[in-house]
């Protein structure tokens, strides 16, 4: 391997040009029309345009991208995340042209990323998983039937879902049938694969993900879990490490069937395996995630390890270079996600252009983002503007951290989420650790502005 192609945009694909130049490698950058002055075509050694502003015309060409790769000489392929990143087709493609696919294998990725084959993966690594049906369901004769035995309230999910689509929850038989068609439908338009299967929903849990990584000869490690419950609409906001409510206890036994599970799927590259914790802290699998993760940085704070390296290094063909004992943990580390977007409209897309962008620095404070003064945030992509990351010696402090950073944040000619974080963290919820998955969606209900007084 000596030049990557990233095949993405935005601050993923500037830490991977970034983490590229740090193992000497060349890199190539992507973009559509509509990101012909943004920073990762800048920072890269070399630039192609592939298309037109929609994904589906640029992004998401794969033949553009091979042609890319042909025209520049490009050895191997970095997904980053969205877009391509979990397409079993992309990566196999990549190997049958002998590019390197910078994450794990195609079988891997199709095995974990079908939703029911993966409860079965973690069903059979004896990881505790949620009731639910065994497999598809494929008529609704079938899937009541099934919905009884489980118990409502119920999710009818999507196999090929993701980003919170192809999702619909019953709370009883009488509205089972139209949302099990809306979820099918869905499904159909998003994935272009209408299967759904359903599983028991656990009320008022919390979101807590494990950060694994494995290479190609069989050895894994799990360097800790992430809390990403503060989302709004099954979109994280905030996540943190160590998770608030976890015990030490708790905390080895949920790494320990993260990793089970991905040695079950003979899997190798980073990952995240993502669970669900109910108010027993009994805790059930959800989903893999085959791909690095927007909120990687927390764990690259927490441990030291610099996961886009490491997973280069294991594409390569690499042995990990450290073992589970190996793995430390210091300290307490937040991410918010400073999207364009504003909170008190209901956190409607605020596209535009940056008048000025000064993000805040000092001690203890990460901020990984492709946004400058002058740049203008198109309305075709994620909203993201910046990933403000925060440590501190333990959550108090990182909160203290994170008040004064986002203080420092100064954005203009667009709305932001900056407001949302400062709100939070005066909430007395946040602070003792004391929400679950649909406390911000509730504040919204409510009509919260998240203004402070």
């Amino acid at each position: 391997m000596h030049k990557v192609l990233i095949a993405n945009r935005g601050e993923i694909a500037v830490r991977i040009i970034r983490a590229c130049h740090d193992l000497g490698l060349q890199t190539v950058a992507v973009y559509s029309q509509a990101d012909a002055e943004a920073l990762h075509v800048l920072h890269a050694d070399e630039a192609i345009c592939v298309g037109e502003p929609p994904s589906h015309k640029s992004y998401l060409r794969i033949p553009n991208l091979l042609s890319a790769c042909e025209i520049t000489g490009a050895d191997a392929v970095h997904p980053g995340y969205g877009f391509l990143s979990e397409n079993a087709n992309f990566a196999s493609i990549c190997e049958s042209c002998g590019l390197n696919f910078i994450g794990p294998s195609h079988e891997a990725i199709a095995l974990l990323g079908d939703k029911a084959k993966a409860k079965t993966t973690a069903k059979k690594a004896k990881c505790p998983i949620i009731p639910g049906s065994d497999g598809v369901v494929e008529d609704l004769k079938t899937a009541l039937h099934e919905a009884k035995k489980i118990g409502f309230p119920v999710f009818i999910k999507a196999v090929a879902g993701g980003g919170g689509k192809g999702i619909r929850i019953a709370h009883n038989e009488a509205e089972f049938g139209k949302f099990f068609v809306a979820a099918r439908t869905e499904a159909e338009v998003s994935f272009g694969n209408p299967s759904v299967y359903l599983e028991k929903m656990i009320v008022n849990p919390r979101h807590i993900e494990v950060q694994v990584i494995g290479d190609k000869y069989g050895n894994y490690v799990h360097l800790g879990e992430r809390d990403c419950t503060t989302q709004r609409r099954r979109q994280k906001l905030i996540e943190e490490a160590p998770s608030p409510v976890l015990s030490e206890k708790l905390r080895q036994k949920i790494g320990q069937a993260a990793v089970s599970v991905v040695r079950e799927a003979g899997y190798y590259s980073v990952g995240t395996v993502e669970f669900l914790l109910d108010s027993n802290h009994d805790f059930y699998f959800m989903e893999v995630n085959t791909r690095i993760q927007v909120e990687h940085t927390v764990t690259e704070e927490l441990t030291g390890i610099d996961l886009v390296k490491e997973q280069i290094s294991v594409a390569m063909g690499n042995k990990l270079p450290f073992q589970q004992k190996d793995i430390q943990f210091k300290g307490h580390v937040i991410q918010f996600r400073i999207n364009a977007e504003d909170p008190a409209r209901n956190f409607s897309p605020s596209p535009g252009r940056l008048e000025y962008y000064l993000p805040p620095g000092g001690p203890h404070v990460r901020v990984d983002s492709a946004c400058y003064s002058g740049y203008t945030i198109p309305p075709n992509y994620d909203s993201m503007i910046a990933k403000l990351i925060v440590k501190g010696a333990d959550r108090k402090e990182a909160i203290a951290v994170g008040k004064r950073a986002l203080r420092e944040f100064h954005i203009g000619g667009v709305h932001s989420t900056i407001p949302f974080h400062l709100y939070m963290l005066e909430d007395g919820k946040f602070l003792s650790a004391d929400f679950n998955l649909n406390y911000i969606d509730g504040l919204v209900d409510d009509g919260c502005q998240f203004t402070l007084d």
